[in-house]
């Protein structure tokens, strides 16, 4: 049987926001046989409303069982993905986050170049997973980062514009210290923070990012001799001074929950914390700013991208993948899953089909950089594999006045050859 969806096309202040076409999706057979799927959800943010999503999903389909394995925060969350997969009993459905990564794990990735949904994506939301003619991952949804700020502590501290130099950002920091109120939520327990969404600042503010990549690669580029890096760690060091009292100490969870309960007033992070927000302080007022790391006001962009791609395992049997598919296309083409991705997840989705006007304040926001053309790529993905968590180990180092400025610019140059 095959079950048409057709949905209303809804128009916002941004114009439109969303609509839907009409798409086809395959409905099993009523006597279908149960089947089990295992889906490896690597996103601790979104681990209960994730599983409300499977259990809706399940009770529309009964013959589907969905066990969900929630990953992330402080663990390694590809490591026991690896043993899995080399055994031959991965999950159904896992992510992959393209490039390099998609690369290496091919053959464990299901060709998905069939599906109804790849008409519907953000073009280059594929590009990452798109190797040879095939496509082998369903882009999960946009995310984009910057400061994360408190707009009613803002206006407490008497900060009337936001910061668009670093300059600026001292400043805001220096008035807020002033007020009583700590600046920054620091929280620099994972090493990922550090060698992902701190890093990866300094590589989007390169003239010619993918160039340097290339030269880093060939030899030609230094980090040791780059200003972006010099200017990153200036960046690093205000957040030090004005932030939370042991970084180290404070994980992704300590993280959230002190920016949420008020206690400071910006948090380096992204639109994916606003479930945890709302779980925490639904009514908080905030807003997401760039992240400058110069005096120069030319850049005010947002850092965008698809960070994760949903992808079926290969190694599975014919009728899981099958199954696993069919969850994928519900996620996205029907009116429910749409709603959980939105609504529940605060999802931005990569598809312009889908209506925006559920995910929350950080999602439009963020969405409005995007339409607006005010970002910039989010580059680890075109790391060397490993090399992040040296860069965010090495950091770390630096935090706790292990190394010197130089010293930490030569291992993240020494890190990269060895990782290349």
């Amino acid at each position: 049987m095959i079950k048409k969806l057709s949905v209303l096309c809804l128009v916002g202040t941004l114009g439109l926001i969303g609509c839907q076409k009409t798409i086809d999706i395959d409905e099993p057979p009523e006597a279908e046989s149960s089947v089990t799927l295992e889906i490896r959800n690597p996103k601790v943010e979104i681990a209960s409303q994730f599983e409300e999503m499977v259990q809706a999903y399940e009770k529309e389909n009964p013959h589907v069982n969905i066990e969900v394995h929630t990953v992330g925060g402080a663990m390694d969350d590809f490591s026991d993905l690896k043993a899995q997969m080399a055994a031959g009993n991965g999950p159904d459905i896992f992510t992959n986050p393209g490039y390099e990564s998609a690369k290496l794990w091919k053959n464990y990735l299901e060709d998905l170049s069939d599906q109804p949904w790849v008409n519907e994506a953000y073009e280059e939301s594929l590009i990452p997973m798109k190797f040879e003619d095939q496509l082998f991952g369903m882009p999960m949804n946009l995310e984009g980062y910057g400061f994360i700020y408190n707009k009613d502590l803002f206006e407490q501290a008497g900060i009337e514009s936001l910061p668009s130099t670093l300059n600026d950002l001292e400043a805001a920091a220096e008035k807020l210290q002033k007020a009583g109120i700590t600046p920054f939520a620091t929280g620099y327990y994972e090493e990922w923070k550090l060698g992902d969404h701190l890093m990866n600042i300094a590589f989007a503010q390169q003239q010619d990012t993918e160039s340097f990549i290339q030269g880093l690669n060939e030899g030609t580029s230094s980090i040791t001799r780059n200003q972006k890096f010099e200017e990153l760690l200036n960046l690093l060091d205000v957040t030090l001074k004005y932030g939370s009292k042991d970084p180290l100490a404070m994980d992704y969870q300590m993280e959230v929950q002190t920016f949420a309960a008020g206690e400071a007033a910006m948090i380096l992070q992204g639109n994916w914390i606003q479930p945890m927000i709302d779980e925490r302080s639904p009514n908080l007022n905030i807003g997401i700013m760039p992240i400058p790391i110069t005096n120069q006001t030319s850049n005010s962009s947002l850092i965008v991208n698809t960070p994760n791609y949903w992808v079926v395992n290969k190694q599975t049997t014919s009728t899981k993948k099958k199954e696993a598919k069919r969850f994928l296309n519900w996620m996205v083409s029907t009116e429910q899953g749409q709603r959980y991705m939105t609504k529940h997840l605060k999802f931005i989705p990569a598809f312009p089909t889908i209506a925006n006007n559920q995910s929350g304040p950080l999602a439009e926001q963020t969405l409005t950089y995007y339409k607006q053309g005010r970002t910039m790529s989010s580059n680890w993905f075109d790391f060397p594999v490993g090399v992040r968590q040296e860069f965010g180990s090495s950091t770390q180092q630096y935090i706790k006045k292990e190394l010197t400025r130089d010293q930490l610019l030569q291992n993240y140059q020494k890190s990269w050859e060895e990782a290349k």
